[in-house]
């Protein structure tokens, strides 16, 4: 019996791992994935490698995966980078900030200090921004930390993802935030509104959702609007949907977009 059941904690442990999100607030809601509009996929490929991506499958979709998170990519022709859209750009924790850079430095990646300089940009290929910043109690060498829109009312923001998905509102800083498990909406002021995410390098945001179905009727039922309706993949256990909120940040909404060990 106790080898029976060392068996089962390790299958839980490696599904756990392999699954790689968090458990979902009491609103079903966890962060899912970040979708890229790319040129060129091998170039991403290799430069979400250098921050310890692992490329996995589920079905017919292709994932970078991370811990709290993945990375989708799509080639296109974006019309433009992440900044001067809702979603500047989406940031990380990494164990080492060093060692973290080292690969991205070396491959001639712009990289320049944050506001606060206690972080780092870096500039990926198709003009992905993204944030670096450094926890060295990590007990992985990466992971998922924020997701920042530049908008013209911050505190509506919050409010709109604490009552579609469940957030819970707070601050970090200077930024009002609304964070869901995995992932916080960090959020900062602009006088003018950015472009919608749609088309740009970094299209669209994505949560994973416990049961699509009954989040997306009873959203609906709050006046929201889908710009697709919830639908199964073909050949596949995943479903997904796609909404957009008020201030042009596209969102797919997923169940069951992790692997299934």
């Amino acid at each position: 019996m106790k080898l029976r059941g060392l068996i089962v904690l390790a299958a839980i442990a490696a599904a756990s791992a392999m699954a790689q999100l968090a458990p979902p607030n009491d609103a079903g809601v966890s962060m899912g994935h970040i979708h890229l509009l790319v040129k060129d996929v091998d170039a991403q490929r290799q430069f979400w490698s250098m921050f310890g991506g692992t490329q996995i499958k589920n079905g017919q979709l292709e994932l970078i995966q991370f811990p709290g998170t993945f990375i989708m990519l799509r080639k296109g022709e974006p019309t433009a980078g992440s900044a001067g859209s809702v979603v500047n750009h989406f940031g990380f924790y990494v164990r080492s900030m060093t060692e973290a850079l080292a690969p991205v430095r070396a491959a001639g990646f712009k990289v320049e200090p944050n506001n606060s300089k206690s972080g780092f940009y870096v500039t990926g290929p198709d003009d992905v921004r993204i944030e670096i910043l450094e926890d060295k109690t990590l007990s992985t060498p990466i992971a998922m930390h924020h997701i920042h829109l530049f908008v013209t009312d911050t505190l509506a923001v919050q409010a709109w993802y604490v009552k579609t998905f469940g957030a819970t509102a707070g601050k970090r800083g200077q930024f009002d935030t609304a964070t869901v498990p995995g992932v916080e909406i960090s959020l900062s002021k602009t006088d003018m509104a950015q472009a919608p995410t749609k088309g740009r390098s970094v299209d669209h945001i994505g949560f994973e959702v416990k049961n699509l179905d009954a989040l997306a009727k009873k959203l609906e039922a709050q006046g929201i609007k889908f710009d697709s309706a919830p639908r199964q993949l073909p050949n596949s256990s995943t479903k997904v949907a796609f909404l957009t909120d008020p201030w042009g940040t596209y969102i797919e909404l997923t169940e069951n977009l992790a692997p299934r060990p």
